[in-house]
């Protein structure tokens, strides 16, 4: 097993390759690894490394069928935090949007929010055991 196993890598299609940094570096506490402005940048948090692809990136190009990669959707990347609520109000008062509110379940809150490119995240505080 390699450090390479460790990671987890997930790809986020972007419009703005140095907003997602600035997002991602900011408010999530990624670190950032490399970047190739305006194509292509990746960030870490722990062990998962985000893939941050721009139109100018190779995986921004077309299809074969001419299908155009784009961000959004309901895929996600998925944050555990220690206290949702806390969370939730320090990224309000910086201004971002939620696509909800906090929705409980018998393991865990959970809510929505997206990138600058409508990429969503979510929060994630698992139940107490």
């Amino acid at each position: 097993m390699t450090v390479q196993d460790n990671i987890v890598s997930v790809r986020y299609m972007v419009d703005d390759v140095e907003a997602a940094i600035g997002f991602y570096t900011t408010y999530l506490g990624f670190e950032l690894l490399s970047s190739a402005i305006p194509a292509f940048a990746d960030v870490k948090r722990g062990n998962l490394r985000l893939l941050l692809s721009g139109p100018a990136s190779s995986a921004g190009r077309p299809m074969p069928d001419g299908r155009q990669p784009r961000p959004g959707g309901w895929n996600r990347i998925h944050l555990i935090v220690d206290d949702i609520s806390t969370e939730v109000a320090r990224l309000r008062a910086e201004g971002l949007t939620f696509r909800n509110d906090i929705v409980k379940g018998p393991g865990g809150s959970q809510i929505l929010f997206d990138d600058p490119a409508g990429n969503p995240i979510e929060l994630f505080q698992p139940a107490a055991l």
